[in-house]
């Protein structure tokens, strides 16, 4: 039996829909309904989340592996604190209680972010942690200090690895995450930057977490990465698998500064997260790149699927998903 969190994410409910294919016994938390994806109805539901302790137990009394997928993914300063429970304290539970329960391993999914975003003239590998001079981003602290959480379940005993993935691309929610791109693509969004970053399929981080899962390594993090590149690259790719118009203003550093802090405003006003924040803007603008050998040269036999293969394939899922011409 197999335990994951995060069953309605992006990750968590790609992960399961392949351990069923492979009829493995899953078990999952939900917190009000049941998800509604393909398969859902063969998971083991159990109502909860990482914050209940009583649910946790229930969940692992029957569970031998443990994936961590939960998360909450925000860029809103006001959402640090919620964050901070969430991510930090939320798996904190999960470490403790797969002690508790002798679970035979945990696969935590982390982010780069949790790596640190800023450097220059080096690419970002995992032996880079996150440190206020290194990174933007309020929620890459919450997944650094949540790492820690890992570690210590390794130091009393317990088999871990961790997947540091980039930008995650794959169909499900388009409203959130990092799915939000290709609704922004769809609906022609004209703007882009000269940023370049890291991007995956959700397939091979899938991929990747069940090969880590199944194999004797313990202790060690991976960076998840197929290819760098840049945003307007990505989101051309996009607009056209969608049949519509690329990107064609380029966003200078100045406009997205005045952008975010009107946004700011509009925020305080409004009562609303602020749909470009300081972080955000800055991610955007910055030249990043990742390195990804070190999963490559533990598993010579993983090959990464081609972004734009991959994206035609999501912009097809997505299509069908949301009933799109």
């Amino acid at each position: 039996m197999i335990f994951v969190t995060g069953a309605s994410g992006l990750v968590g409910s790609h992960l399961i829909k392949s351990l069923l294919s492979q009829n493995k016994q899953v078990v999952a938390l939900y917190r009000n309904t049941i998800p509604d994806f393909e398969g859902a109805e063969k998971v083991t539901w159990i109502l909860g989340d990482i914050l209940d302790i009583v649910s946790l137990e229930k969940a692992m009394n029957v569970a031998q592996q443990v994936y961590h997928c939960a998360a909450i993914v925000s860029f809103a300063p006001k959402d640090r604190q919620k964050m901070l429970k969430a991510n930090q304290e939320g798996t904190a539970n999960v470490v403790n209680v797969c002690l508790d329960k002798k679970i035979q391993k945990l696969v935590y999914v982390s982010s780069v972010a949790a790596l640190g975003r800023i450097r220059v003239d080096a690419a970002i590998d995992e032996t880079m942690n996150w440190t206020p001079e290194s990174s933007n981003s309020v929620y890459g602290q919450t997944k650094y200090l949540a790492e820690m959480e890992v570690w210590r379940g390794m130091a009393e005993g317990l088999q871990v690895a961790i997947v540091n993935p980039v930008i995650i691309l794959g169909s499900g929610d388009w409203t959130k995450g990092s799915s939000e791109i290709f609704k922004s693509a769809y609906d022609s969004f004209p703007w882009y930057t000269n940023g370049v970053s890291g991007f995956v399929d959700v397939m091979d981080v899938v991929d990747a977490m069940q090969l880590l899962m199944d194999s004797p390594i313990s202790g060690q993090r991976y960076i998840i990465s197929a290819e760098n590149l840049k945003y307007q690259s990505v989101f051309s790719l996009i607009a056209q698998a969608f049949n519509k118009r690329p990107p064609f203003r380029r966003v200078t550093p100045l406009l997205t500064a005045i952008v975010w802090r009107l946004e700011a405003i509009k925020g305080l006003l409004t009562g609303k997260s602020p749909l470009l924040t300081k972080e955000t803007a800055a991610t955007a603008q910055a030249v990043v790149h990742f390195d990804n050998s070190k999963l490559l040269k533990a598993f010579p036999e993983f090959k990464y699927r081609p972004i734009p293969e991959s994206i035609k394939r999501i912009c097809l899922e997505l299509k069908q998903l949301h009933h799109l011409s």
